[in-house]
């Protein structure tokens, strides 16, 4: 099983490449398979460090806040 993490577009360079933000983890992965232009501000997913797709931002925000959630109770599960 894979999970997608919605990230969100922060830099974009020349090489067909972009830095993305995950969770404040900030990353540079290849956009190459896209078909559409992406720009600052966009939110994607990701897969083996390419650009899958691009993803609605209610959508992103939606799935975020649940990721913290998860993170919080598990955070939360380790320290009782």
């Amino acid at each position: 099983m894979c999970l997608s993490v919605p990230s969100q577009v922060t830099e974009i360079h020349d090489d067909a490449s972009v830095t993305v933000d995950t969770l404040g983890v900030k990353r540079r992965v290849s956009s190459h398979l896209m078909t559409e232009p992406l720009a600052i501000g966009d939110f994607v997913l990701i897969h083996i460090g390419f650009v899958m797709n691009k993803i609605d931002e209610v959508e992103a925000n939606l799935s975020l806040e649940l990721y913290k959630e998860i993170i919080e109770k598990l955070e939360a599960e380790e320290q009782a």
